[in-house]
């Protein structure tokens, strides 16, 4: 909880004026029973009338002031809890954002969403009913506890006589609801993680009819989610009914003492009437710690588990900033070097082993190989989504490593075959990497590409509205609206991976002459499976176990008869 303080701080002046009017909503609360037995002792026993209603009209006064005060701490502390929680959401969003994609391929998204979401909320509902009312109805009990004292020692001792059973109560149900509320969030962010995944792959599941096995897992983890609440259930219930039960047998208790007390004129009926009242209050408190400490157990585990999220660190990890301006040297206009360069997923299954490559400036190379020979993993060490195991690339004679990710990126532009698009329009997601670009600028790129012709068919052109991931666009439509995104963000290097694999023969032919656009002027690596959109490349790399085994011309390499000779009959046969 202290680790989370630097949310809180800023807002220090909030919290105090909560905790400063935690005494004064006390005090208000305090002094009307007190009122209440100097109404029936002083005024109503001895049927006195004159008084009786200024005393009458004080008791509303303090129960308005404290309606007021009650108000503008709840209102104070929710406002901080508010304005604390915006700035832990946005801490652990940039945070998850600026991750390697290696981060990703270890921790399910689902339980990213439970952190972010279900954990931060948990932790917000700890300002609405948990640490400070926790302060505040330690104040309550102590100043009750006074007043009692104060009234009669004899009346306070009878109440206290339960506290040991309500001392080993807390300590047994504090256990039980810590242990509880941990699994609860683990097996929460299973739920999460388990419905995120098949939600998003509902194509294969129902391509494959697995509708009820998905279910039936789907089924076995909520059950496990639902015993592990039950537990806490249990604990809470059997701590609120119990306390219940002792704060009855503590009022009959006074009530049987006080029978005989006021038949002596030991006490009076005020007084009785108001020991009953502070016992009532006593407990109240004491009967709702069950629920709070719930929401602090549930607090508590959730902020152990967005610590762990934010103490994720990682060297490598890209800084979310803008890129600085390119003014200086440019690196771009440099060759691009891969030295020796060793990568491996998972430990042990090495992609590639010592792979060198170098690319000039301006130049189109296409890269070819075997599925796993390591092609799609240049990219993804060249735009530094994850980093080498050993060796180095450089850009101009320059580590990437000590180029700033953002800078780096903004070099880059890497159209994949498979798009990814947001919701918004298609304009909007043109210019997604350059959200400066004009409505002008975003229909000329389009032109370009020659996009314009296959999206002037929508209804709304370029200002159609795109659905979850572009869902209600062909997949010709989403890798034209992917190079013209590229093109709109003018980078130095262009990357393709097999990005004409999902377009059909006709909007390939459409793009053909666009793609020959994009590619001007810039250095262009192309990841191919498709041999035939190769033949123009200024250099055929191929790859195979993830090292260069072949590199030259089109024809030059068919005339070698070696791997790309054979790539090339087996793509033939096939075709």
């Amino acid at each position: 909880m202290l680790r989370l303080w630097r949310y809180v701080k800023p807002h220090w002046a909030l919290l105090c004026l909560a905790l400063l009017l935690i005494p004064v909503t006390v005090a208000f609360e305090l002094a009307q029973p007190y009122l209440l037995s100097l109404a029936i002792d002083v005024y109503i026993a001895h049927q006195i009338t004159s008084g009786l209603g200024d005393l009458a009209l004080l008791f509303v006064s303090f129960v308005l002031m404290q309606a007021v005060c009650a108000y503008a701490q709840i209102y104070a502390l929710q406002l901080v809890g508010q304005r604390s929680m915006h700035s832990l959401r946005m801490a652990t969003y940039r945070h998850v954002l600026t991750r390697r994609l290696a981060f990703f391929d270890r921790v399910p998204v689902g339980r990213l969403l439970t952190r972010m979401t279900n954990d931060i909320e948990s932790i917000n509902e700890m300002f609405a009913s948990g640490v400070i009312t926790l302060i505040a109805d330690v104040i309550r009990l102590i100043a009750i506890v006074s007043m009692m004292f104060y009234l009669n020692v004899t009346l306070t001792l009878i109440t206290f006589i339960t506290l040991p059973i309500l001392v080993v109560l807390v300590a047994y149900s504090r256990k039980l609801m810590r242990t509880s509320y941990r699994l609860i969030r683990v097996k929460l962010a299973a739920i999460n993680s388990h419905v995120q995944e098949h939600l998003s792959g509902i194509k294969v599941v129902q391509l494959f009819c697995r509708e009820r096995a998905t279910a039936a897992s789907y089924e076995a983890i909520n059950a496990e989610y639902r015993e592990a609440y039950t537990g806490s259930i249990r604990a809470d219930a059997s701590m609120y009914a119990i306390v219940e039960a002792i704060g009855v047998c503590s009022a009959a208790a006074i009530a049987w003492h006080s029978g005989a007390s006021i038949g002596e004129g030991a006490i009076t009926v005020g007084l009785v009437v108001a020991f009953i009242e502070y016992v009532n209050k006593f407990f109240i408190p004491i009967k709702d710690f069950s629920a709070k400490y719930a929401v602090m157990q549930s607090a508590m585990a959730a902020a152990e588990r967005i610590v762990g999220l934010l103490d994720t660190e990682e060297d490598d990890a890209p800084v979310l900033e803008s890129a600085s301006d390119r003014q200086g040297e440019d690196d771009a206009s440099y060759a691009i070097d891969f030295n020796e360069v060793t990568f491996a997923y998972r430990i042990g299954e090495q992609v590639l082993n010592g792979l060198n490559l170098t690319v000039e400036p301006g130049q189109k190379i296409a890269v070819v190989g075997s599925t796993g020979s390591g092609k799609s993993t240049l990219i993804k060490l060249l735009a530094r989504l994850y980093e080498c195991d050993s060796g180095r690339i450089t850009l101009g004679g320059r580590d990437i490593r000590s180029i700033p990710a953002a800078d780096l990126r903004k070099r880059i532009t890497v159209v994949n075959q498979d798009v990814f698009l947001f919701a918004g329009s298609i304009r909007d997601n043109v210019r997604l990497g350059h959200q400066g670009a004009s409505d002008a600028e975003v229909d000329q790129a389009l032109a370009q590409i020659g996009a314009d012709k296959v999206i002037e068919d929508l209804a709304d052109g370029a200002d159609a509205q795109v659905a979850d991931r572009g869902e209600n666009l062909s997949a010709g439509e989403r890798q034209l609206i992917a190079f013209a995104r590229s093109l709109v963000r003018n980078p130095e290097i262009l990357i393709l991976d097999e990005a004409t694999a999902h377009v059909d023969p006709k909007t390939e032919s459409i793009i053909e002459a666009g793609l020959d656009t994009l590619m001007e002027g810039r250095t262009t690596l192309v990841i191919a499976h498709r041999l035939s959109t190769i033949r123009n490349a200024d250099k055929i790399i191929v790859l195979a176990h993830g090292i260069v085994e072949e590199e030259g011309g089109y024809d030059d390499l068919l005339a070698r008869g070696g791997v790309f000779a054979k790539l090339e009959q087996s793509f033939s046969r096939d075709h």
